[in-house]
């Protein structure tokens, strides 16, 4: 431990720092600022934590949640007093509903600062409200050893309590009165408080240690729910967003078992990779658009993992079978069941679950009729949208996505912007052997902090990330390019131009056509490569299919970041072309699918 402990303030943010790193604390992001000093400098004099410096305080914030994601451990954000600290709201918002462990440490003016016109100075104690899982605010620095004791119990704490299960951001404020710089200060601690903030607890250890618990069912219940399951041939496995690494194989195993199709959404991880993949189905978002078929695939039961489904025509073909029983099982994220169809929640870790039922059931349900025609549907819809993007030469956006599934080399990492990308990867994105990590903020789902929190991925992974986002979300975050120039990060950045929010055209405001460009398709005329050139990125304007390929493949070999920018037609011509393919599905399947 090499931090300085001049004076109380650095004593108790030395030993604050150094505690988190004890618990395993390995990365934090730090926005420059006067009030934030004792922390900062505390970081970046510790050996054991890598620091990521930022002059954007929402960019630092999407990128930190990156790094958190990718980890699946905490990472910390540092910024300093006032409006700094309300600049990571969106991102605290996005990490608590998407059950992401986030360290939010935020610089304070001492309490007799505050409400008396001090300058850089707000109500900053609990200033996130529910979004935080814990908050807590601090006592203003003192060197001696009960308060160290104290301050390095709070660290722990608050890594512990991140991690739990469901995971979310935690909210330190530490308020520091002068001398904010790391002057020595006679007399300001004891010996035994520089000993507590220097060495902690005897051997090292952490003050707290609350390692994460694997939830199982009881084995009663394991052998009341696989009889129940066994029972019923026509059942659904849905899959969807989760980050469970060991998920795909587990659940994959059960399905086998249990004779059940598995609707894979993207997020669920269970789409694409090494293991078995026979009882996934990836094309349902274009053959459930049809009345006719939903009603004809009538479930007796669904068993469902992970956050609610991209896909809205998945959600509308569970919500016309009401009557089916909807199991959700709960691995600690929270009741995800926006429309009120689970008849029973289950609380456990889904893999350890899925393997206590595999192993359960007394044999492999013979192959029926009911998965028959899931998996039949499922390679009529694919092989008509393949036969479909192959005859149609417009920059359409779904083939983005259907393009690049052949160009990502295995053990990709593939971010999607909100809105339209991350719909169509999942309309368009088709199952195969080749591993790929699927990425986005579908916490909140917002469009803004995504480059930022894809290039936080990019930074703790230390490869290459693929990004694919829409244009005015790149417009949002532009900011958070300058990570990509200032830390050496490698990424492909996709930015699909329509000129505006090409996903207002599909909702029923296109019909007001006097106000609708005005307050929801907001064009812009703006394109990207004077963005490249301000942070010194590769930039290619791509105008057919065979650049397009070209540029991502150069891209994924070559180092730093390129900005790939995609010019689509007009908006409105997306949504006909989009419809084109579900008519084609239709066509293929033998009814006139709904678009």
């Amino acid at each position: 431990m090499t931090t300085p402990f001049e004076n109380r303030n650095y004593s108790f943010a030395g030993a604050f720092v150094d505690e988190l790193a004890r618990c395993g604390l390995r990365h934090v992001c730090i926005c420059p600022g006067s009030r934030s000093s004792p922390l900062a400098l505390s970081f970046g004099r510790h050996p054991a934590i890598t620091q990521w410096m930022h002059l954007d305080e929402r960019s630092a914030a999407f990128f930190a949640l990156g790094m958190t994601r990718l980890l699946r451990e905490p990472v910390a954000i540092v910024c300093s007093s006032g409006t700094a600290a309300a600049n990571l709201h969106p991102a605290v918002a996005e990490a608590h509903n998407d059950c992401v462990p986030l360290l939010v440490l935020t610089a304070d003016r001492p309490p007799e600062a505050v409400g008396w016109g001090a300058l850089q100075t707000m109500e900053q104690d609990g200033m996130y409200g529910r979004h935080a899982k814990w908050a807590v605010t601090l006592p203003p620095p003192e060197a001696t050893a009960p308060l160290l004791a104290y301050v390095r119990s709070v660290a722990g704490r608050a890594w512990a309590t991140a991690r739990a299960a469901p995971a979310g951001p935690v909210h330190v404020n530490l308020p520091f009165r002068e001398p904010l710089e790391p002057v020595p200060v006679p007399g300001d601690f004891t010996s035994e408080g520089f000993g507590l903030a220097r060495q902690g607890r005897a051997g090292g250890s952490p003050f707290l240690s609350a390692p994460p618990v694997q939830r199982r069912l009881a084995p009663g219940l394991v052998e009341r729910l696989t009889l129940e399951l066994a029972s019923k041939e026509r059942g659904l496995i849905v899959c969807g967003p989760q980050e469970d690494g060991a998920f795909p194989e587990a659940v994959s195993a059960l399905a086998r078992r249990l004779g059940y199709p598995m609707l894979a959404d993207v997020l669920s991880q269970v789409r694409c990779g090494p293991h078995d993949r026979a009882m996934v189905v990836d094309g349902y978002d274009a053959f459930l658009r049809d009345n006719g078929v939903v009603a004809s695939l009538a479930p007796e039961v669904v068993l469902r993992f992970g956050a609610a489904p991209v896909s809205k025509p998945l959600t509308q073909y569970l919500e016309r079978h009401p009557s089916a029983r909807h199991v959700l099982v709960d691995d600690g994220s929270g009741w995800r069941d926006p429309s009120f169809l689970t008849a029973e929640v289950i609380q456990a870790d889904a893999a350890p679950l899925c393997c206590d039922l595999a192993a359960a059931l007394p044999s492999a349900r013979v192959e029926s009729p009911w998965l028959r025609r899931w998996l039949s549907l499922n390679g009529t819809a694919k092989d008509a949208i393949a036969r479909h993007m192959k005859t149609s030469a417009e920059m359409f956006e779904g083939r983005v996505f259907a393009e690049l599934a052949s160009l990502l080399p295995h053990d990709a990492i593939l971010f999607a912007g909100n809105s339209m990308p991350v719909r169509d990867v999942d309309s368009f994105f088709p199952t195969m052997s080749k591993k790929v990590r699927f990425l986005a903020n579908r916490g909140v789902s917002g469009i803004d902090g995504v480059v930022s929190t894809a290039l936080g991925a990019a930074a703790a992974s230390g490869r290459r990330i693929v990004l694919v986002i829409g244009d005015i979300s790149f417009y949002h975050d532009m900011n958070g390019l300058l990570a990509a120039k200032a830390h050496k990060l490698n990424a492909t950045i996709i930015v699909i131009n329509n000129d505006g929010g090409g996903i207002f055209s599909f909702l029923p405001q296109a019909a007001y056509t006097d106000v609708f460009e005005t307050y929801f398709g907001t064009p812009h005329g703006l394109t990207f490569k004077a963005a490249a050139e301000l942070y010194g990125l590769g930039y290619t304007r791509v105008e057919d299919w065979r650049s397009y390929r070209s540029a991502v493949s150069h891209s994924l070999t070559d180092k730093g970041v390129a900005i790939i920018e995609v010019p689509v037609p007009a908006r409105d011509t997306n949504v006909a072309l989009h419809r084109q393919v579900w008519q084609a599905v239709g066509d293929a399947i033998g009814v006139a699918v709904r678009p």
